[in-house]
């Protein structure tokens, strides 16, 4: 690392994934000398334990459910069977499929320096790798972040987002501790290939981020697909945890007891901040350990900035690159671009979806209109009716938030974003082409119905019947042509 040790970088991109990665490239871009460090491999948790894995297991597992499900529609399949290690066979190769794209050669043949090994900051302008020291003029920090373990009595073996891959045989009986995203996309997934799926959440619904009737949909899907939801208890007590042997027990708050073989632990996710070193530079953390940043992804150090999961904003793949190409560019061109967290779109990729973006509170006086998908003519063709298309709109008729409960919710979610991005209003959607019949009708007609509601109003009306009024005495009065 001799070459590292004897020169000053423009920017010192700590951590690998998502966000180091396009704060790396947004930076090497504009011009500057770049030093990206990774303790483990590049790509992050999205390449290798998070997006592109869980997304592979869920295609396998949605086809093997479509199979089950086809007889409604009058196709029936005999003797299906599901090979676990050709499911891992097919996860493996989309991660090496992506992996050149993130690999080390890539982005050093883009001009970025790549070193392997943990940064600690040991004073402004200093930072250590390995044994070795660097010098840097400004800073990204995207160290990403770690499952939370909870201290449960007995809790001893365990998998949890990062480690689940590392299983060769499909769990007998998995016990997934959590009803976030994670665990209902995962809990699906396990039982529609085979195993029995108890799914354990502490607060009274699942998906605790979205609307109940949403949550309720989901909740639904599950239940068919084999899981047992246990909602509103706490996982208190673990008796004998040895995966794979007969026995192993959890305890819940009520008394509760479910066995199990296997125990998935998705419960969130905590910054990874330790050992960086951030008090020797003054860099702040909140009391959850997360990097305090402003608006433009700098820190408590004007010289360091931080993008990703390591920061309080939203936790999502497409937020960490966003975020890291505001701070790289801040941080080279001493712009001062910030942040806008009004748009951010979510999706949890069970089935249906659940997509949602924006202000989906009832509150603060706005209005909301939702189109059921019983009726929508795409949803009653392929037979998946359950779900709805919700628009919420301020006073002034712009968009403002929205919720989609459909197949491929996180498609039409796109479209939705751009509209309050840009503050449309409801009749310019309504006013837009859409093809039919898709799924995203269902957010059309919606902006369509609330459209006539707004002009049934009294004071449309008003307004229409005097337009129509004038119209006509127009008529009346213009001179006849022969």
């Amino acid at each position: 690392m001799k070459n590292v040790e004897t020169k000053v970088w423009d920017l010192l991109v700590v951590g690998g994934g998502s966000a180091g990665i396009v704060a790396a490239k947004t930076a090497v871009k504009l011009g500057a000398s770049v030093l990206l460090a990774e303790h483990e491999r590049p790509g992050g948790d999205c390449l290798w334990t998070g997006c592109v894995p869980s997304k592979s297991l869920l295609a396998a597992a949605h086809h093997r459910a479509g199979i089950r499900k086809s007889a409604a529609l009058g196709v029936h399949a005999e003797s299906v069977t599901v090979d676990f290690a050709a499911v891992r066979r097919h996860i493996d190769t989309a991660i090496r499929t992506i992996e050149p794209v993130d690999a080390p050669e890539t982005l050093q043949a883009e001009g970025i320096h790549v070193v392997k090994g943990a940064v600690t900051f040991i004073s402004d302008g200093k930072a250590a790798i390995g044994g070795d020291r660097v010098a840097y003029r400004q800073a990204v920090i995207a160290t990403g972040a770690s499952p939370i373990v909870p201290g449960i009595p007995g809790l001893r073996d365990f998998v949890t987002s990062e480690t689940i891959w590392d299983l060769r045989d499909l769990p007998s009986r998995l016990l997934v501790l959590g009803g976030g995203s994670v665990g209902c996309e995962l809990g699906q997934a396990f039982a529609r290939l085979g195993s029995s799926v108890t799914l354990v959440e502490a607060t009274d619904q699942i998906l605790p981020a979205e609307s109940p009737d949403a949550a309720a949909i989901i909740a639904d899907s599950l239940r068919q697909d084999g899981v047992n939801i246990l909602t509103g208890r706490a996982l208190t007590e673990v008796t004998g945890n040895n995966p794979g042997v007969p026995g192993n027990t959890a305890v819940l708050a009520d008394g509760t007891r479910v066995e199990f073989d296997q125990l998935l632990i998705a419960v969130g996710r905590r910054a990874r901040t330790a050992k960086l070193g951030l008090e020797h530079v003054g860099v702040a953390v909140d009391e959850q350990g997360r990097i305090v940043v402003d608006r433009s992804m700098r820190t408590s150090n004007p010289r360091i900035w931080a993008a990703g999961d390591v920061t309080p904003l939203p936790q999502f793949t497409h937020t960490a690159g966003a975020f890291a190409s505001i701070a790289a560019s801040n941080a080279i061109l001493g712009l001062r671009r910030k942040a806008t967290t009004s748009a951010i779109p979510r999706v949890t990729f069970t089935d249906p979806e659940v997509a949602s973006v924006g202000n989906t509170s009832a509150a603060h006086g706005t209005r909301q209109q939702t189109i059921t998908h019983d009726h929508l003519d795409r949803a009653v063709t392929e037979d998946e009716r359950r779900g709805f298309s919700r628009l919420h709109f301020d006073r002034k008729g712009r968009i403002v938030g929205a919720t989609v409960v459909s197949p491929r919710a996180g498609e039409t979610i796109g479209e939705l974003t751009l509209a309050i991005r840009l503050g449309l209003r409801g009749r310019e959607l309504a006013g837009t082409i859409h093809p039919y019949p898709t799924f995203s009708d269902g957010a059309w007609n919606a902006a369509i119905a609330d459209t006539r509601e707004q002009l049934n109003a009294r004071s449309a009306r008003r307004v229409i019947r005097g337009l129509t009024s004038a119209r006509s005495m127009w008529l009346r009065l213009r001179p006849h042509r022969h």
